[in-house]
């Protein structure tokens, strides 16, 4: 679990983040949802420590993160893996050598181990026969599932995400989704997942925080989110005709429904 306090940035004397709290926990999906400039990714590299907030604090499962001790940072840091939003693998290694990077510079593990390791990796992702190509030679998805492998590779407790879906047809997507929610529950990592997909928060997201110009607006489950009296992330949401349309069919289910159980309790009340 990661505990975040009262966070805030500048730059340049603009705030960018403007004292955001939040609680992400293990296991499940929880997703920074917001327009472009809103700040999400900005709070999530002041989460791993690629930013350093002026003001706030963040706890990672009770330990302090921020201000803490150079070696208490690296330990933490050691069990935080990262998907970039390009994936940002290293052009001139093999998919092999890509997963084996950060266990030679993260563990002690001796070569046999580090093999085994990346075999597995690259099975539990669907890559078992990909270890000897190079990244030239992959499709976007395939960069996105090596780049899943190599952030898990270390057996990460913290898993970030910035933008997975970026670049990728719909189905291969939702493929990407649903394998990063497997790894979440089936290892009990905390996962935070920056995104503006709303296909990705309706299904996935199990916490979602909402940005608007650097300030927190909404939290909750994604199952609530499309009642939401926020104005701002009715905006966000609504902003496509397709999603308009789906909540035009929902309101007419919840009308039928709401006069179909009047119209029960009528009769119910005449048979008596």
């Amino acid at each position: 679990m990661i505990e975040i306090h009262n966070i805030q940035k500048s730059f340049n004397g603009k705030k960018v983040l403007d004292g955001i709290d939040g609680v992400f926990e293990s296991g499940k999906m929880n997703m920074l949802l917001g327009a472009s400039g809103t700040g999400k990714s900005v709070l999530l590299k002041c989460i791993v420590g690629l930013v350093k907030p002026d003001v706030g604090s963040i706890t990672y499962d009770g330990r302090i993160f921020t201000n803490n001790k150079l070696d208490i940072k690296q330990e933490i840091r050691r069990k935080i893996g990262m998907l970039f939003q390009g994936s940002a693998l290293f052009d001139s290694m093999n998919v092999n050598e890509n997963i084996d990077f950060p266990l030679k510079m993260l563990t002690d593990m001796t070569r046999a181990e580090r093999r085994e390791r990346v075999e597995f990796c690259l099975k539990r992702v669907g890559l078992e026969q990909a270890g000897k190509l190079m990244p030239s030679e992959l499709s976007g998805g395939m960069k996105k599932r090596v780049g899943i492998a190599r952030a898990i590779a270390p057996h990460c407790t913290y898993l970030f995400c910035d933008e997975p879906n970026s670049g990728l047809d719909p189905l291969t997507a939702i493929k990407i989704d649903e394998l990063i929610k497997e790894i979440t529950e089936e290892y009990d990592i905390t996962t935070i997942v920056v995104t503006h997909d709303m296909n990705s928060v309706l299904e996935y997201g199990d916490n979602v925080m909402f940005l608007y110009q650097g300030k927190k607006l909404w939290e909750g489950h994604s199952s609530e989110i499309m009642d939401t009296k926020v104005r701002e992330l009715n905006d966000f949401i609504f902003s496509n005709r397709l999603m308009r349309d789906a909540k035009k069919v929902e309101q007419i289910e919840e009308e039928e429904q709401r006069e179909e159980d009047q119209r029960q309790e009528e009769e119910k009340n005449r048979n008596k």
